[in-house]
């Protein structure tokens, strides 16, 4: 992509803390050359250390990312603002001279973990949301176009 403008997408959802995180990941691990990633919550909370053991087993280093408040990007422009969760679609602000707000809500893997027998179930939940948002990162930004 050279000389060419990266797709600035913001990837939204309520605590920052995992699905939106893991988006930012996949997006900058699969699409730097084409997409500058971003990552913000609505009420952001801890990183998720379950997101991080499996996006890092997918060979996708998420450790360094600090959830941010959508607050942080007031002023922002943005080509896109995807939110991930259906409660941060909800909450969604208004980024005046963004481009397009498109949703792709994917299951919330701590509230399918929640009941695990164990460890290894709870990740079970966290591997699909993986593996589901890396296979949409893969269609980006080709995807959003049209998307609402």
């Amino acid at each position: 992509m050279s000389g060419e403008k990266k797709v600035r997408i913001l990837f939204l959802c309520t605590g920052n803390s995992c699905r939106s995180q893991m988006a930012e990941g996949w997006a900058r691990h699969l699409k730097g050359d084409s997409i500058e990633a971003f990552s913000a919550g609505t009420d952001p909370q801890p990183l998720d250390v379950r997101a991080v053991k499996v996006m890092a087993e997918a060979g996708v280093d998420i450790s360094a990312q600090q959830p941010k408040s959508i607050e942080e990007f007031t002023g922002e422009q943005f080509d896109y603002v995807v939110s991930v969760c259906d409660a941060a679609r909800a909450a969604c602000p208004v980024f005046p001279g963004a481009g397009r707000k498109v949703h792709a809500g994917f299951d919330d893997p701590p509230a399918l973990a929640h009941d695990a027998a164990d460890q290894e179930e709870a990740l079970s939940h966290y591997r699909r949301v993986r593996d589901e948002i890396r296979r949409f990162v893969e269609l980006l930004p080709e995807a959003l176009e049209g998307a609402e």
